[in-house]
């Protein structure tokens, strides 16, 4: 008798460890997924915000009028020499426009909420340079102008007053960024979207 519930007691004790070995397999592959996910999601979120960095600094650029022609929570067109340096480019100025597509535009990635950031880039010939690439996960941006003292102007404002969009001074960018897929939780059979928010003020000098 006592052999069997020694037999007994040593299958439940290894039934046990086995079922925790498997979860901490499974915890440990989810951490692993998490973590490469996380760092996709910031590399993509750099990636955003180098381009945008890069733009809106030259806003103005060799321009010596208003430099910004539109100035929307999620548009953004502006004036401005976007040659590098050692361009032959000598003609007159660039017209770069921000814009974002719909989550519709974005139907073969997992993410269903993810939209495109839209730049288009017309020189002085009318060629554009358009770049709407992949999502990178962006779900929303916003855009904030702001004067010298650094207070927000009335998007309502610079939409009807031509003269407004001369006291934007800085320009604040946020954006919400989603992972491009949802990590699913081991012991459940949920899954969710990592998210991260990402926010820099520019100021372009030449505006």
């Amino acid at each position: 008798m006592n052999m069997l519930l020694d037999i007994f007691g040593s299958v439940v004790i290894a039934g046990m460890l086995f079922m925790m070995i498997i979860k901490l397999n499974l915890f440990s592959n989810q951490t692993s997924y998490t973590s490469d996910n996380e760092l996709k999601l910031i590399q993509n979120t750099k990636t955003l915000a180098e381009i945008l960095d890069y733009d809106l600094r030259k806003v103005g650029y060799k321009y010596n009028s208003t430099a910004i022609a539109i100035a929307d929570s999620n548009h953004l067109k502006f004036y401005a020499d976007m040659q590098p340096p050692d361009s032959m480019h000598h003609g007159p100025i660039d017209t770069v426009e921000y814009t974002v597509g719909d989550t519709t535009e974005m139907s073969g990635t997992m993410n269903k909420k993810d939209i495109v950031l839209k730049r288009t880039i017309k020189d002085a010939t009318g060629t554009l340079e358009s770049m709407a690439g992949p999502s990178l996960g962006l779900i929303r941006i916003k855009f904030t102008y702001l004067n010298a003292s650094q207070k927000s102007l009335d998007y309502s404002n610079l939409k009807s007053i031509p003269s407004y969009l001369d006291s934007v001074k800085y320009i604040k960018t946020e954006m919400w960024i989603q992972s491009t897929e949802a990590v699913t939780d081991a012991f459940s059979d949920s899954s969710r979207y990592s998210i991260t928010y990402w926010e820099f003020t520019i100021y372009p000098r030449n505006i």
